[in-house]
């Protein structure tokens, strides 16, 4: 939920992206007030000195607990950093289970190493890219492709990926429901198609997914 004012939350260093969801999502699941700070990516306000102290690798999400496990205020990078982080934190989405924990990571890090990245770099060659190189444009789209296929065989008879929701469903979801954009056709993918339905229908999803850049003014 967004400040209400009353305590210094959690910051959040924002913008609308399949990796700003991820936090944006998480922190409305775990119901803990947090700040938004809008860094527009498309300004370069990622390259400000102030955010480079907090992110340096010029990336969004990012955050600042001010409440950090020493008591002091902490900066994390990174958005599988954060979501770990803040599982571990609050003690939910990320159970303390080595096993579970063991699967939750495997398909955080498949993300955040392999569908992003590829997801990633296809919108790049076939959107941005000055010229358009239809090697790149196919080289990344059949690999998003085969990625899609490997979760879709991991949704085979699970309505989760390691079980009970976690932080790799929440992952995972923000880069898949951008499918069209990625050159991907869900209804080829019906258990992924599902899986994504039923995650749509959380109220803290529809919350995260609500923040939206500010107006120009």
């Amino acid at each position: 939920m967004q400040d209400d004012g009353l305590d210094e939350p959690i910051k959040l260093y924002f913008w609308t992206t399949p990796n700003g969801y991820k936090i944006a999502i998480m922190l409305e699941e775990l119901g803990t007030p947090y700040r938004t700070q809008f860094i527009d990516i498309t300004k370069g306000e990622q390259f400000a000195p102030e955010f480079l102290a907090v992110s340096p690798n010029n990336r969004i999400p990012a955050i600042v607990d001010p409440d950090g496990p020493d008591g002091q205020p902490l900066s994390i990078f990174e958005s599988g950093a954060i979501l770990q982080y803040l599982g571990r934190k609050f003690g939910a989405f990320y159970p303390s289970n080595e096993r579970t924990k063991a699967e939750i990571d495997q398909w955080l890090f498949w993300q955040v190493g392999g569908l992003g990245p590829m997801a990633g770099q296809y919108k790049h060659f076939k959107n941005v890219a000055p010229d358009k190189i239809p090697y790149a444009i196919d080289r990344y789209g059949k690999e998003v492709e085969r990625l899609f296929g490997v979760l879709e065989k991991r949704l085979q008879g699970r309505e989760y990926i390691a079980g009970t929701y976690s932080i790799a469903d929440i992952a995972n979801f923000t880069w898949t429901r951008v499918w069209a954009d990625i050159g991907q056709d869900v209804r080829k993918f019906p258990n992924i198609e599902a899986w994504l339905a039923r995650i749509a229908e959380r109220p803290a999803v529809v919350r995260g997914l609500a923040l939206k850049k500010p107006e120009a003014g």
